[in-house]
């Protein structure tokens, strides 16, 4: 390869590795402000992202809860998601103006998620995929149930939605989700996120399909662990 042809691929190595460095610097000062809100100390990996976006394609529907700093949400839209098929809510107002300017088309809505039910008119439609990078170990049970309540209105029928932790059980209690009719399983387990995750799956329960295909997912991403939750 000459030094002309290499030159290019050199500068956008430099480019996204830089890129990189400011989205950690932001989402660290971001924690070290407010601790309860972002939940972590670095934006959530590559690895976590694949994860979360399984399933996704072009032409659904997809809210994010959480963005952070967009690796999940760069994940979505190099999945084929249109920018005007995704809704972003995320609280923290310095994200929020990042991700705008980062990911231009995309409705970005600097709210609690809590009040997700007010933001749903930026879809023509319902949500195929609710994607969740909220820390919900954090949230009151009240605040959990209603979160959940919220999403499973925003979704179609035979919609999912995904949610990532660094404990090895879904943040809502089994009798919480048959509450609501709704089943948990394990996608699978990012080892090499720091720190490691773990992403759930969410389905009605009268979405057996779905259900197979989430049981399947566990099984082979999550290196042998039990494929249920709660």
């Amino acid at each position: 390869m000459s030094g002309a042809e290499a030159a290019p691929r050199t500068r956008r190595r430099w480019k996204d590795r830089t890129r990189s460095w400011y989205q950690h610097g932001r989402f660290f000062w971001g924690w070290l402000r407010d601790p309860l809100s972002v939940g972590a100390i670095l934006p959530s990996g590559r690895s976590v992202a694949r994860l979360m976006v399984r399933g996704v394609r072009p032409g659904v529907r997809v809210i994010e809860l959480g963005a952070g700093t967009g690796t999940v949400t760069r994940a979505i839209l190099d999945a084929g998601v249109r920018p005007e098929d995704l809704l972003i809510i995320e609280k923290n107002a310095e994200f929020s103006r990042f991700l705008s300017r980062r990911f231009p088309g995309v409705a970005v809505a600097n709210a609690d998620a809590l009040e997700l039910s007010r933001h749903l008119g930026h879809l023509s439609g319902p949500a195929d995929f609710v994607i969740s990078g909220l820390p919900l170990v954090l949230f009151s049970a009240a605040e959990r149930m209603r979160l959940l309540s919220q999403a499973l209105a925003a979704l179609a029928p035979d919609g999912v939605f995904h949610q990532f932790s660094y404990i090895g059980r879904f943040p809502i209690g089994r009798a919480q989700l048959d509450a609501v009719d709704v089943e948990s399983s394990l996608m699978g387990f990012a080892t090499f996120n720091i720190p490691p995750a773990f992403v759930y799956r969410l389905c009605r329960s009268a979405a057996p399909e779905v259900s197979r295909e989430s049981r399947l997912d566990g099984l082979t991403g999550a290196l042998g662990l039990d494929t249920r939750a709660g």
